[in-house]
């Protein structure tokens, strides 16, 4: 089903947003809840974590207009995220809004992450709000292992999102596994059979530090190298192009048209040509996945709750301009003080 967009709403021009090291960013990814229909052992505990509080997350209308000043930037795509972020109620219409505005460059591309549960409900209304495309995370094929990653026998769930994906259109569909040592590196082989045969993408994830327990081990995590070495006793993988600002370095499989990407975001980052910025759900503004320090956009959508105190846009814009300023050029995983972010994933946005 092709994707019908919405009328375009164009803004005016502030940008581009270019950070000290040269860097032009273009890619903003919004955390639409911290909240997940999942409890995967290497994102949060059983339990899950404290959520924030209801009264802080962003509405609708402070997302569109955050959104309508990053595309002032020179923003060209809005990746949504969680948490899972088809379980904010709403998430159609901020796909529609979001899929309206027109930046300097056209229309802002709006993408998503999610795990897939609420696709089969929600995939025909999002293609026809503007949806574009969907990562869909999938760690294992095996029920009972899905079962004791995710705490939620859920796999069979998964499987249809996919397929609701694939028949709403969505073109590529891509599958992101995060490659965990003793839990699901025996799979990767099926994992990419599995993508072939259905026509998505399979892409292989390095563990980075960011779990609710802080328990991340270097020693413990599979290497991009090690996915690479597995695959190749299985496929013929042969390197496409250069992969700029994107996170996965692709291959195809067996000469193709399929391809397989590895994010080895810890051994191999791609910071040196990073152009992404993030929005947490509680109006942070976050340079980097791994920054310690945020930029409250609060305030400025706010005021003092009576109306007072409300930022303009161009007080917005100098928000992200001061933010990307103090971009630091990598994300400092091998440097001898790395801090683990106070805040896990979830809470972040992927």
């Amino acid at each position: 089903m092709p994707t019908m967009r919405p009328a375009l709403s164009p803004v005016e021009t502030r940008g581009p947003l270019v950070d000290r090291f040269g860097r032009v960013h273009r890619d903003l990814r919004i955390s639409l809840t911290d909240r997940c229909s999942l409890r995967c052992q290497y994102c949060m505990p059983a339990e899950g974590v404290p959520w924030l509080a209801k009264d802080n997350i962003l509405t609708t209308d402070e997302l569109e207009r955050v959104a309508r000043v990053a595309a002032s930037l020179g923003i060209t795509e809005v990746r949504l995220t969680g948490g899972e972020p088809l379980i904010r109620r709403d998430v159609v219409d901020v796909v529609r809004r979001m899929a309206a505005i027109e930046g300097p460059d056209g229309p802002l591309e709006v993408s998503m992450t999610t795990n897939g549960l609420k696709l089969p409900e929600l995939a025909p209304a999002l293609a026809e709000a503007g949806l574009t495309r969907v990562n869909i995370s999938i760690d294992t094929l095996k029920p009972e292992r899905f079962a004791e990653l995710t705490r939620r026998d859920r796999l069979d769930d998964v499987l249809a999102g996919i397929d609701a994906a694939r028949a709403a259109g969505f073109s590529p569909v891509k599958l992101n596994a995060v490659a965990m040592r003793g839990v699901n590196d025996d799979e990767l082989v099926d994992l990419v059979r599995y993508a072939v045969s259905i026509g998505a993408e399979m892409r292989f994830i390095e563990q980075m530090p960011l779990d609710a327990g802080h328990i991340w081990s270097r020693v413990e995590m599979v290497r991009g190298e090690e996915i690479l070495e597995h695959l190749a006793e299985a496929f013929t993988l042969t390197p496409v192009g250069q992969r700029g600002a994107a996170p996965a370095e692709r291959f195809l499989v067996d000469d193709g048209p399929a391809t397989v990407g590895v994010i080895a975001s810890v051994t191999a980052p791609f910071c040196g040509a990073c152009d992404r910025v993030r929005l947490t759900a509680d109006g942070q503004l976050r340079n980097c996945l791994f920054a310690r320090t945020e930029d409250d956009l609060l305030p400025l959508l706010r005021g003092d709750g009576d109306g007072n105190g409300i930022g303009t846009d161009d007080d917005l814009a100098a928000v992200f301009v001061r933010s990307i300023g103090a971009k630091l050029a990598g994300h400092g995983i091998d440097d001898e003080g790395f801090l683990q972010p106070d805040r896990p994933m979830s809470a972040i946005g992927g």
